[in-house]
């Protein structure tokens, strides 16, 4: 076939008869790229990986097999992307395998019920939103609330706890990712984590794919048994792509200039969160960044309904120096106490009733003289200051279930 029209990264061929969707193509000998949509007359392609500039005229070649991804055994404790590349080196795996973008989808009588914990090391959320093995819970909030750092919380809590975890980037800086690297490195979590990045300066065809390759890397890995954690930094970027690379294939545009199956593209990523029944599970933590605290808008609310709960964190709280910032107010956890042991289960509750009646109190009260009020409601709020005090953590400092449980039994006194 011959290109046709050229947009950026979306071409558009004619003379590909018996093409299929997502087909690998070579453009003009040095480019690369798969079948995006398949028309009357013509197909469109995402280009992934340009050798040399794109011309109109330039000859497509179809390859007549699947466009896959790489991936090598040894990624363990490295930077990847989607080539089966290791980033820091810039040399490309051995032993690379190529894997499929995505695998169709677990049947639900394969599906178990999810019931064990997934400790993240940080009170406020194993008490009162706690996470199981094989849930999907949302991590939404403003810029430079804490978001990825209680993800990063959570995987250096993974150490020794044969849990294999891999943290996709969507769209960050090479400065960012390797923060991030730096970190999980000097607290010893690198050898259970993959980091799959995508920069921002790759092509969006890449960025769009990143989280589905991460995703059937970790299904391969829960087929074998393994507990695997998935953490996705963020949707909203990925969501931006999938619009970008629409909005220039032509599809018509919905709500807020999203194409109409943005639902579907996160939908379809974050089902792939089970405990499945050979006993390996995959938890999801997809992040979401927020304008201003709103988590009432179409991105957050579509994946708010996807997930299985969401750790809401608010600017508010984390300039008043609580940290985490989480808003205990809006979180939610729909598992609940059906992945916590016993105690946990039972002082959570009480923490939980505690705060929130606090919180709510606080709201009310919090420019009233103290020395008007019952000793009641005295003894209320105190109480109430010091479990909001006792939840609150400095990053990279977990907190095991033992030591909560004797701080707060303390404070509610029994």
């Amino acid at each position: 076939g011959r290109i046709t029209t050229v947009k950026e990264y979306i071409l558009e061929a004619d003379g590909l008869e018996d093409v299929a969707f997502m087909e690998r193509v070579i453009i003009g000998g040095h480019s690369e790229g798969y079948v995006n949509s398949i028309g009357r007359g013509s197909v469109k392609i995402s280009v992934v990986r340009r050798g040399a500039p794109i011309y109109v005229g330039d000859v497509v070649t179809a390859t007549g097999e699947e466009f896959k991804a790489m991936y090598s055994p040894s990624s363990v404790g490295h930077i990847i992307d989607i080539f089966g590349t290791e980033c820091l080196q810039d040399a490309v795996f051995e032993d690379a395998v190529p894997i499929e973008i995505e695998k169709k989808p677990i049947p639900i009588m394969e599906r178990g019920t999810v019931k064990r914990p997934l400790l993240t090391g940080i009170a406020g959320i194993d008490l009162c939103y706690p996470i199981g093995k094989g849930q999907r819970q949302l991590i939404i909030g403003d810029k430079k609330t804490g978001k990825t750092q209680i993800a990063l919380d959570a995987i250096v809590n993974q150490k020794g706890k044969n849990v294999l975890c891999i943290y996709v980037a969507i769209g960050k800086t090479k400065k960012n990712v390797k923060e991030v690297y730096q970190n999980l490195m000097a607290r010893g979590a690198m050898e259970h984590t993959i980091i799959m990045a995508a920069f921002n300066d790759e092509m969006p065809p890449v960025l769009f794919l990143t989280p589905y390759v991460a995703a059937t890397i970790a299904e391969n890995y829960m087929m074998e048994g393994r507990d695997v954690l998935l953490v996705i930094d963020d949707l909203k970027r990925h969501a931006t792509v999938h619009r970008e690379i629409s909005l220039l294939a032509g599809m018509v545009p919905g709500r807020e200039a999203y194409p109409p199956d943005v639902f579907y593209i996160h939908s379809r990523l974050l089902e792939r969160g089970c405990q499945h029944r050979t006993g390996g599970s995959i938890t999801i933590l997809p992040i979401v960044e927020t304008k201003g605290g709103d988590i009432t808008g179409y991105i957050p609310t579509n994946i708010i309904s996807i997930t299985d709960g969401q750790i809401v964190l608010s600017r508010k709280n984390f300039d008043k120096g609580q940290k985490p910032a989480i808003q205990y107010g809006l979180s939610v956890s729909r598992l609940g106490g059906a992945v916590q042991d016993a105690p946990v289960k039972k002082l959570g509750a009480r923490v939980r009733r505690e705060l929130l009646s606090y919180l709510e109190t606080r709201e009310v009260y919090e420019m009233a003289n103290m020395d008007e009020m019952s000793q009641e409601m005295r003894d209320r709020l105190k109480r109430g200051a010091e479990i909001l005090k006792g939840l609150n953590q400095q990053k990279f400092a977990p907190q095991a279930p033992e030591e909560f449980l004797t701080k707060f039994s303390q404070i509610l006194g029994g």
